[in-house]
């Protein structure tokens, strides 16, 4: 099976898999799983351990760090098509919740648009599922 990983899930995944919860650990540890991530979540990544130092302890360089996503944690990045940001022009944004992260609107796109489930912790992303998005819920 196919899924998208959200940004958090990826640095979970690779520094912290406490904060994965047993049935998304299970998931993520079949050998038939193929893990994927959107080159959205990549670029938070770079702007995370450039920024914040996020990453600095376990990869010497930021291009170190995205090489390894795929090498090391074999999570393939998929790239941005027009696609994704048709199906992004069109998604109803979670006003209620006051939702206004682009990044996120784009990964959720590209998981609607591919049809892949989307594992991610975000409280905000269950809103998107009444317009296809198929999300599976890290509980921490």
């Amino acid at each position: 099976m196919r899924y998208l990983l959200d940004t958090n899930i990826f640095i979970y995944l690779s520094t912290d898999h406490d904060k994965l919860d047993p049935n998304v650990f299970s998931i993520l540890s079949e050998p038939e799983t193929l893990m994927y991530i959107s080159a959205e979540s990549v670029r938070e990544l770079i702007i995370a351990y450039n920024n914040k130092g996020w990453g600095n302890k376990k990869w010497k360089t930021a291009e170190d760090m995205v090489r390894s996503i795929e090498k090391t944690h074999f999570v393939e990045i998929l790239p941005i098509a027009k696609d994704v940001m048709q199906t992004y022009s069109r998604l109803s944004v979670n006003k209620v919740m006051n939702h206004k992260d682009p990044s996120d609107h784009v990964i959720i796109s590209h998981a609607m648009t591919l049809g892949m489930p989307l594992i991610s912790s975000d409280t905000r992303f269950p809103y998107y599922t009444r317009q296809g998005l198929k999300l599976i819920f890290n509980e921490k």
